[in-house]
């Protein structure tokens, strides 16, 4: 039978937070031998450690942050500041970071600017309060944006729109590389006499696209129908009457790419309407893979999908390496893809 003090003990313990004495008591070991193998410190032989992580686990134990954030200097935290939280472009990067972030144990604080300057340095405020280890910007478009400056306390990465200054480090899709992936891609179709309608044209991304994609035809001695794109808004009205131009004026082309899903679906009901057959006569290719668009569109249309959850677990590694030490500046591009749908096939 236990004592009374014994059984004071065990009350007492039961009504407590687990501390490294008595994982230390578990496992047999010291308490700055605990703290050594949960903090991944070296010197700590690999059984030891072994034994320390199941007595840990077996009492439950939760290592007290705070703590740890005094003596490495770190909090476990980043901040994730976006000026386009509703935005479906920008959602797959933050989620593609949180994934990365999931896995080293890094909790994540999520601050919507809404495109407000003075609301994205309120928030740059209140995450730099919160000692957070480093931050992620995400862009609302795919422009450069000014630069948060070099004085901050924590490393910054930039994703989806770059930092305008080159010292800073950003993480983009390749919209050049992505051009020119569309075109080969109608090109290996058969096709020959492509058009392209693109979006606005004071968009970084818009005249990349075609860049690529012009360039990608050059290399096979073709250019663009018309020698231009056509550049507009980034609606549907946009391309519906874009195509009735085209057309009228070019015929037999047989291939259009766009600059989006939105312009695309607008093409392929103006196609409809003109009763040319897509893809028999004409293919054509989106660009975002805007899944209620893309899937939903007669014939489905094949398009670019930017990898933007790739753009977002690349921004969260390079911050990690910053924030150990590693600094990697300048313009990081992930590539992108072609997914392949009914509104696209061979000649």
């Amino acid at each position: 039978m236990p004592t009374g003090e014994s059984v004071a003990t065990e009350r007492d313990h039961a009504n407590r937070p687990t501390t490294l004495r008595d994982v230390a008591a578990l496992a047999g070991v010291s308490v700055a031998t605990v703290s050594k193998a949960l903090n991944g410190r070296e010197h700590v032989k690999a059984e030891t450690r072994a034994r320390v992580q199941l007595a840990a686990d077996k009492l439950h134990f939760t290592p007290n942050v705070v703590a740890q954030g005094l003596l490495t200097g770190r909090t476990g935290t980043v901040g994730l500041l976006t000026s386009d939280l509703e935005g479906r472009f920008s959602i797959p990067v933050m989620m593609g970071a949180e994934d990365a972030f999931g896995l080293g144990s890094t909790s994540v604080f999520l601050c919507d600017a809404r495109g407000d300057a003075i609301r994205e340095q309120h928030h740059l405020r209140a995450l730099l309060g919160r000692r957070v280890d480093g931050l992620i910007i995400v862009g609302d478009t795919t422009n450069a944006r000014e630069s948060l400056g070099h004085n901050l306390p924590v490393p910054v990465v930039y994703a989806y729109a770059p930092s305008a200054d080159p010292r800073d480090i950003s993480v983009v899709s390749d919209n050049v590389g992505a051009g020119a992936l569309a075109a080969a891609q109608m090109m290996s179709c058969g096709r020959s006499r492509i058009a392209y309608v693109s979006g606005d044209v004071t968009y970084a991304a818009a005249v990349d696209r075609v860049e690529g994609a012009t360039a990608a035809l050059r290399s096979h001695g073709l250019e663009l129908v018309g020698g231009e794109a056509l550049y507009g808004a980034w609606t549907e009205s946009w391309g519906r009457g874009a195509v009735r131009s085209l057309l009228t004026r070019y015929p037999d082309i047989d291939a259009i790419l766009c600059g989006s899903d939105q312009i695309a679906r607008g093409v392929l009901d103006a196609l409809r309407e003109a009763g040319r057959d897509v893809p028999g006569e004409i293919s054509v290719m989106g660009h975002d893979n805007w899944e209620q668009i893309a899937a939903q569109s007669r014939p489905p249309l094949s398009t670019i999908d930017m990898n933007l959850e790739e753009v977002g677990r690349r921004a969260a590694h390079l911050l990690f390496d910053a924030i150990n030490g590693t600094v990697n500046r300048g313009i990081h591009s992930v590539a992108t893809r072609v997914v392949m749908r009914g509104s696209t096939s061979p000649s």
